[in-house]
């Protein structure tokens, strides 16, 4: 039972929606309430969280984790608040956060903004689809990852290109999964830190005594100790990447936007928030950070799970198979949310005149294929690891991708930061307002640069330099500035450009208004009739 009534608006075609006598179809308006929260939270909740906080625990330690999964839900937070309402304000068809750079900062950083987007997503299709191909092995070896990766994919551009409802729905289940998952992992983590496993050890807080909350990274000391912390942050940062951007890539599919955009913000921070505070807490009392199965394990099925390490020595059976279930799925899920994200922010790219126009042909059902096609295609880079040769290289793109994901943010923010001088200049009354703004967004943005920025100091600390990870960490800054100062310049030698931002009184706060005004009388909002669905209206 859903909140809003599945109605579907496709304009009528016009003049210019004709092509060579056809008609010019559009994405349109399939996703409900609960389809765009559950996939940005499906998107964000993934190996990072299963998987990759076991690096962090045995390297930076319990208390570092902790520590850095709140300052970074904190950017989470600043950050969905900010595509939040700059989205409510416009959902309009192809609404991505390059559209938004565009409109409110300027086109040359939202074309290195909107390609910077779609290569990082495309590189996280095929990590994700790698990932799951992975967890399959954890069952049987005897079949090659190649057959698990095309298996993958292929199941993954199925569900985007068939149509986007079928889509929504498929993700809802796919991450409702995911959710339920983790919570139980929570609970049990609990049940394990009370002495409730079958061997009745009552853990508490007991690794986290003897220093070793706060472990020294690279070098000793205090030093050392604040090196594990700020390590920590960057690749609890790697976790949530580019994905509170699916609530607003999913804007122009969602019916009544206006009303759905903010509740997905609200409760897309909060119920994240709680996932990886409480599991990274739990993770940090139930393994200790220098567990051998933890220092030991190189690879990304469950055995490599802090969470599964717990459950086997707490002497639980069973439940790792069930994890790796669940982390199967949670890879399965993020690679598909990740194809979805970058086939919409190409259309985007493509509506606003920045790509080839041929990727704003969409099928019958709103689905823009050549974009999926195209996204899938850089998805195939998940076959590089099947030649051990290969895997290196494509790791190396994968931290690329991340990096793009901090200079992204950036752009978001800025893009903030003008949207709400637009606003206070035409005294605009916003549909939705998130608070501590803009003041949120200017420590956020600050932070973030400054993550950037030293993304890579493990190079320089500790006498650990070379050339491959350097490059690796800050080869995206250069090639960010070649889109931005390459478009910039080739339009000011063509005549068309002349200042570095738009100003705030040329600032567009009104095109596309009337279209969101529509779109929202066209679904009515539909009131809870019993208790039941006042519950279920609130978890959805």
């Amino acid at each position: 039972m859903d909140k809003t009534f599945s109605v579907t608006v496709e304009p009528s075609p016009s003049p210019s929606d004709l092509e060579y006598g056809e008609v010019k179809h559009t994405t349109k308006r399939a996703l409900k309430s609960r389809h765009v929260q559950l996939i940005a939270l499906g998107g964000c909740i993934g190996t990072g969280l299963f998987i990759g906080s076991g690096t962090i625990l045995s390297s930076s330690g319990p208390g570092s984790m902790l520590c850095a999964y709140i300052v970074m839900s904190f950017v989470i937070w600043t950050v969905m608040n900010a595509l939040g309402e700059m989205t409510t304000f416009l959902p309009i068809d192809g609404a991505s956060p390059p559209m938004y750079v565009n409109r409110f900062v300027d086109d040359s950083l939202a074309f290195a903004c909107g390609w910077n987007y779609w290569y990082a997503y495309a590189i996280l299709v095929a990590a994700e689809v790698t990932a799951a191909a992975i967890i399959f092995e954890y069952w049987t070896s005897a079949v090659h990852s190649a057959v698990w990766i095309t298996i993958v994919l292929v199941t993954c551009v199925l569900l985007n290109i068939i149509a986007v409802a079928i889509f929504g729905e498929t993700e809802f289940w796919f991450a409702s999964i995911k959710i339920i998952g983790i919570l139980g992992l929570i609970i049990v983590g609990i049940v394990i830190f009370f002495g409730g496993g079958p061997k009745h050890d009552r853990l508490g807080f007991r690794y986290w005594k003897d220093g070793k909350a706060f472990l020294p990274y690279i070098i000793d000391g205090a030093g050392g100790r604040f090196c594990g912390f700020w390590s920590a942050i960057i690749r609890s940062g790697f976790s949530f990447i580019l994905s509170p951007e699916l609530v607003t890539i999913s804007a122009g599919e969602t019916e009544a936007p206006r009303r759905n955009i903010p509740k997905a913000t609200r409760r897309f921070a909060y119920r994240l928030i709680f996932f990886y505070i409480c599991g990274s807490l739990v993770i940090g009392t139930i393994v200790s950070s220098d567990d051998p199965l933890l220092l030991n394990k190189k690879n990304e099925d469950a055995s490599a799970s802090p969470f599964v390490i717990g459950i086997q020595n707490a002497g639980i059976p069973v439940l790792n198979h069930i994890i790796n279930g669940v982390i199967l799925t949670s890879a399965w899920s993020s690679g598909n949310s990740f194809l979805f994200a970058g086939s919409r922010t190409l259309y985007s790219l493509a509506c606003q005149g920045e790509a080839p126009q041929i990727f704003t042909k969409c099928s019958k059902n709103g689905v823009p294929y050549y974009c999926v096609a195209i996204t899938a295609a850089v998805g195939c880079l998940a076959f590089l690891n099947v030649s051990a040769s290969s895997a290196n290289a494509f790791n190396w793109l994968s931290n690329l991708s991340t990096i793009s994901g901090f200079l992204a943010w950036i752009c978001v923010l800025i893009a903030m930061l003008r949207f709400r001088k637009a606003v206070a200049f035409n005294d605009i009354t916003l549909p939705f307002k998130t608070p501590g703004q803009p003041y949120t967004t200017i420590v956020v943005l600050a932070f973030i640069s400054l993550l950037t920025l030293t993304n890579g100091f493990t190079v320089f600390v500790g006498g650990s330099f070379t050339g491959a990870d350097f490059v690796a960490a800050y080869i995206t800054i250069p090639l960010f500035l070649v889109l931005y100062l390459g478009h910039r310049f080739g339009y000011k030698r063509a005549g068309l450009k002349t200042t570095w931002w738009r100003s705030i009184p040329e600032i567009d706060m009104v095109s596309g208004l009337a279209e969101c005004e529509k779109t929202e009388l066209l679904t009515p909002e539909r009131k809870p009739r019993n208790w039941l669905e006042k519950v279920w209206f609130w978890i959805a």
